[in-house]
């Protein structure tokens, strides 16, 4: 047996390549572990940021209470003796993502990271997960710590593999066997194309990867000849052709291999699309989506702006319901609105009308943006340099306004002028809301000199838990 300080540098590396990893892929991620080493051994926590906490009641109830955990395991003659595993149960935290096994080398263990808001799918974050379950078992049953650092490195970049593991299972499912569409090619092409420009424009417009045993399933257009249908690797070819596409009801088709024409763009059974929406994508399944992609990166995300916040600020005002929903709709619309058309934007949402001195060219009667045109005036005029300031109902009051206001202390020199003009702002305007759509499309929210929807980035932990403590220990600290 390997010395305990080998198996618990293992366990720390693991935890810290899975914590990065995720990061990356589905923004500031926390990732905790559950392990019993033997079937009649102690469960141990590894939860270094305590992700685990408000959790307690069930984790009780579950491992303490109950034995279900360890009765179901199987039989250990039946396991592989080298890095195999058999997935647990789900146990169903109301809150994070987990994914649990047995092994020879480790009879139980329970991984666990956050779900996080607007995210595609779970399926590549179960798969970051049960590739952490294999590797952490493959290091204990190599009787050292020869593999850990590789184990590290191999969950901070398995963001491709996670993707292709998830789809893979889901087309198989489909499909009632494995497809025959190579999907590294497929995900190694969308970002090559999503990358390519075609002056100076980002490409357009949807890609279909079919199964190469049903492409006579689609509703086809226009075939190429096979001895001319252009590889998908030519990815400028590829970005041309998007052209005769964008924006319309037809699609590229592609069996991952060449482009083999242009069908009517409907879901073929078991396709992968990828949707290029300028900059930035979205790759769905049978019209589920999967993942987003820009900057030559997955991402876990739908990347739609996240306003539950700014929901629960308008909470704060004595308005009715129904100017409340009013005023969050005519918000979200022109901010969809500025992140669709690429540029930036502020919006000052004042829905008591109290602020009367904002500098800007004000409007002589409120304009209605309940109107249909008169929303699609407002999301026109963000684009001008300055703020909207909209008051009670949702009304136009002024646009082109300029956000003052003497500095504070959250101000952040890294930000734009957009972003520390809304601090300013909201710090001495206490009754309103900014929210701010940068150009490379975060949205940020102010209130009161905060920024309320601000991300709290999850420190890497320096401290290797020698002596982890057990899970009774850890209920009762």
């Amino acid at each position: 047996m390997i010395p305990d300080t080998a198996k618990q540098i293992s366990i720390y590396n693991v935890l810290e390549g899975l914590r990065k990893g995720l990061t990356h892929f589905a923004g500031s991620s926390r990732a905790a572990l559950l392990i019993a080493e033997k079937d009649d051994g102690p469960i141990h926590v590894h939860d270094p940021q305590d992700l685990l906490s408000g959790h307690e009641p069930k984790l009780r109830e579950i491992y303490i209470n109950a034995n279900e955990w360890r009765s179901k395991a199987p039989a250990a003659k039946t396991l592989k003796p080298f890095g195999s595993v058999v997935a647990a149960d789900d146990i169903a935290l109301a809150g994070l993502i987990s994914y649990g096994a047995y092994s020879r080398s480790i009879f139980y263990q329970r991984w666990f990271t956050e779900h996080q808001p607007n995210l595609c799918d779970v399926g590549p974050t179960i798969r970051w997960l049960e590739h952490a379950t294999w590797l952490l078992t493959h290091d204990f049953a190599s009787e050292g710590a020869f593999f850990t650092a590789a184990s590290k490195l191999a969950l901070e970049g398995f963001e491709v593999h996670a993707l292709r593991n998830h789809l893979q299972k889901n087309l198989t499912t489909i499909l009632g066997r494995p497809p025959r569409l190579q999907l590294y090619p497929v995900l190694e092409a969308v970002l090559g194309i999503s990358l390519t420009r075609e002056e100076g424009d980002a490409p357009l417009g949807e890609l279909i990867f079919v199964d190469p045993r049903l492409v006579e399933d689609c509703d086809w257009i226009i075939r190429f000849p096979k001895e001319e249908a252009p590889l998908l690797t030519n990815y400028k070819h590829v970005r041309k052709l998007l052209l005769a596409v964008e924006q319309s009801t037809r699609c590229l088709v592609s069996d991952g291999v060449r482009l083999l024409g242009i069908a009517a763009a409907v879901y073929a059974q078991a396709s992968v699309k990828a949707r290029f929406l300028g900059g930035v994508g979205l790759i769905t399944v049978d019209g589920k989506p999967q993942c987003s992609f820009a900057d030559g990166r997955f991402f876990a995300s739908t990347r739609k702006p996240n306003l539950v916040l700014l929901e629960e600020a308008l909470l704060d005002f004595e308005i009715d319901s129904e100017a409340r929903q009013e005023i969050f709709r005519i918000t979200a619309a022109i901010v969809e609105s500025a992140r669709n058309r690429g540029h930036g934007c502020s919006i000052i949402i004042d829905p008591m009308g109290l602020v009367s001195t904002v500098s800007g060219q004000r409007l002589a009667t409120p304009l209605d943006l309940g109107h249909p045109g008169h929303l699609d005036l407002a999301k026109s005029l963000s684009k001008v340099d300055g703020s909207l300031h909209l008051g009670p109902g949702g009304s136009l009051l002024a646009f082109s306004c300029l956000l003052d206001g003497r500095a504070v202390p959250s101000e952040d020199r890294s930000r734009g002028a957009r972003f520390n003009s809304a601090l300013r702002f909201t710090a001495e305007h206490k009754n309103v809301v900014v929210v701010v759509v940068s150009e490379d499309r975060p949205v940020s929210i102010f209130q009161g000199g905060v920024q309320i929807n601000g991300r709290c980035e999850w420190k890497p932990t320096q401290d290797i838990e020698l002596n982890p403590k057990t899970l009774e220990e850890w209920l009762e600290r």
